[in-house]
């Protein structure tokens, strides 16, 4: 196996309470709506695009104006983010090359790995942020960059399975995440089962 790749958001860590406060904080500093958002919310719309959540938070507003709060609220999100998954990582970066594709923004996998130490075991990552494509297309970038022929997806959404699906990419679901698969080909019920499940 050339390597792994992983989501984020579900997958790697739950970050929705994390990001919900960030995203209220963001939205009363900076716009007049009285919109609370709640983790469960913010549920529902992870494993999508910037522009589907923004559309989807905001619905009146211009384009313009939905990607100024995107903006903001994806910075606020930035300043939160504290996930606990580097014993696993670091493991599995002993036996194969890790990597990251996700529909989050610029600057938010950065942030994620300087925030865990996890800089040394990720190889590589893309984002839609950087790539303004489909997750899939996002996939077989990555994977051409690097020269990669036989890797797994790790996610947890059903939009991450169709985007593996499309690439031609073997999915295994993390069944604690966000997402509900039914019959997926191969789950784990925590990070921590990945390696036993491959063998590494």
């Amino acid at each position: 196996m050339d390597g792994i790749i992983f989501d984020v958001d579900g997958t790697l860590w739950d970050s929705t309470e994390a990001v919900a406060r960030s995203w209220n904080q963001a939205i009363e500093e900076n716009t007049d709506f009285s919109l609370s958002l709640t983790a469960d919310r913010l549920k529902s719309l992870f494993g999508k695009t910037m522009d589907e959540i923004t559309l989807a938070l905001f619905p009146s507003c211009p384009k313009e104006e939905r990607d100024r709060i995107g903006y903001l609220c994806f910075n606020y999100e930035n300043r939160l983010l504290d996930p606990d998954v580097a014993r696993t990582l670091e493991s599995l970066s002993q036996k194969t090359d890790l990597y990251i594709v996700s529909n989050c923004q610029c600057g938010y996998i950065e942030v994620f790995l300087k925030t865990m130490g996890l800089e040394k075991y990720i190889k590589d990552f893309l984002c839609f942020g950087q790539t303004q494509v489909p997750k899939n297309e996002s996939i077989r970038l990555l994977m051409k960059r690097n020269h990669l022929q036989d890797v797994v997806y790790v996610g947890d959404t059903s939009g991450d399975f169709d985007a593996c699906q499309k690439a031609d990419v073997p999915f295994i679901y993390a069944s604690y995440g966000f997402g509900d698969i039914p019959d997926p080909p191969r789950q784990i019920g925590a990070i921590g089962e990945l390696p036993a499940l491959l063998g590494l």
